[in-house]
């Protein structure tokens, strides 16, 4: 066993499941839980892994169901998880030694799978978190001032209350302390808007925002996969956003009620959440089947590479969509940007990809058989939400039996560890 974990690579799902089970014991504490009594295991593991592998997918209602130190257990888990556990643990010890071994540095890039050389490793896991926190704090502030300032919400609760929605947002979790999520916050711009952008940044990933640091100036110098990852998101932060305003605009469930300014915050917030982000502010059991489609679409994909987003990363995605064409025009090399794409890295990508279509089959197939009378299409969406670690849900996961779910907590899990190929510049 000792031999066997001496593997940085084989280190990092070892933690995860360790936080895991930490995380379940917690809240299987009777201070976790608001009312008498313990919380059954089932429901504290399915609520740790959701946390760890920030999918914010909930079987009962996490803002009447836990008590204030149960959620403080979910903030501190979310970011623990976002964060990484072993860059977490290699900070701490950077802090505390003011050095970084070979060994916290080779742990430290197994779990982000940065691409990066070993000597980048502690700029970046530092910056990360000063980028994390100080995003954080910003969302934070500017929340916490409307709710105390336009709703009337005493200051110290506006404050724990952004916190909580701002490590939520950066880690790409979702999990909310109202029973509606953001539903009553649909028209609001100074909510909505800066948990939106709050989810963006923290699902760009570490290596593009290192890199964007420093050569933000000049995209002809960006790597492969900070091209990939920048303009992919932003084809699919347009796609996501008209395939929401167009398919839901008279929609009485979602879009049909609201003036055309909120129809546009609504379809930007939810254009933007199904890359992992888990907030609603529109109901997505009302939703168009269509819309959904798309929505399952985008969660499959996720968002960058070594961020908290999940899914099979934007990375991947276009790197296939890029040999795809390359195929279909006869040609030999899979060129981005003027650089050879390797053909390790191309394995690499169709891998994932066919894992994560196994992974999401296997697991709709699970529930349709666990369970009777569950359309196909809400199935398929719940699984591709816990794969993608979205946490968005048509209102199933809750009624769904502990085999199901169980197979859901797997999948969260699985994708905690499951990495983007790493794209270098390639001559």
């Amino acid at each position: 066993m000792r031999r066997t974990l001496r593997h940085p690579a084989r280190i990092v799902p070892f933690a995860f499941l360790c936080a895991i089970a930490a995380g379940t014991v917690l809240l299987m504490l009777p201070v976790s839980r608001a009312e008498p009594g313990h919380a059954p295991f089932v429901t504290a593991l399915f609520t740790s892994a959701s946390a760890i592998c920030t999918t914010g997918m909930a079987t009962v209602d996490t803002a009447t169901y836990w008590s204030g130190f149960g959620h403080v257990m979910l903030l501190v888990l979310t970011q623990i998880g976002g964060y990484g556990i072993m860059t977490m643990a290699t900070l701490l010890g950077l802090l505390v030694s003011r050095r970084l071994g070979l060994r916290s540095r080779l742990m430290a890039q197994a779990e982000t799978s940065m691409g990066l050389r070993l000597g980048e490793i502690r700029g970046v896991m530092v910056g990360t978190a000063v980028v994390m926190f100080a995003s954080e704090a910003v969302m934070a502030v500017i929340v916490a001032g409307r709710l105390w300032l336009t709703y009337d919400e005493p200051l110290g609760e506006a404050l724990w209350e952004a916190g909580f929605h701002a490590v939520q947002a950066f880690n790409n979790a979702g999990f909310s302390l109202r029973s509606d999520g953001l539903l009553g916050f649909v028209d609001d711009w100074w909510i909505c808007v800066p948990l939106t952008l709050g989810v963006i940044v923290g699902g760009i990933g570490v290596p593009v925002l290192f890199e964007l640091g420093r050569e933000l100036r000049k995209p002809a110098a960006w790597s492969t996969h900070t091209r990939l990852t920048v303009w992919g998101s932003l084809v699919l932060l347009a796609v996501g956003f008209a395939a929401v305003l167009g398919l839901e605009w008279g929609n009485p469930g979602t879009l049909g009620p609201l003036g055309v300014p909120e129809k546009i915050l609504a379809s930007f917030v939810q254009g933007t959440i199904p890359r992992s982000g888990g907030f609603n502010t529109l109901d997505y059991s009302a939703m168009n089947t269509d819309t959904n489609a798309i929505t399952t679409g985008l969660m499959f994909i996720g968002g960058g590479s070594a961020s908290t987003a999940g899914g099979i990363k934007v990375t991947t995605f276009f790197l296939l969509a890029y040999v795809i064409w390359t195929e279909v025009r006869g040609e030999r090399d899979v060129v981005v940007g003027r650089r050879r794409i390797a053909e390790t890295t191309q394995r690499q990508a169709t891998t994932v990809a066919l894992l994560g279509v196994a992974t999401v089959a296997g697991g709709t197939l699970a529930v349709l058989a666990l369970t009777s009378g569950v359309p196909l299409d809400r199935a398929l969406f719940e699984v591709t939400s816990a794969f993608g670690t979205t946490g968005l849900s048509v209102g199933l996961s809750s009624t769904l039996g502990i085999p199901a779910n169980s197979y859901s907590s797997c999948s969260c899990t699985s994708v905690g560890s499951a990495r983007s190929p790493s794209l270098r510049r390639w001559p």
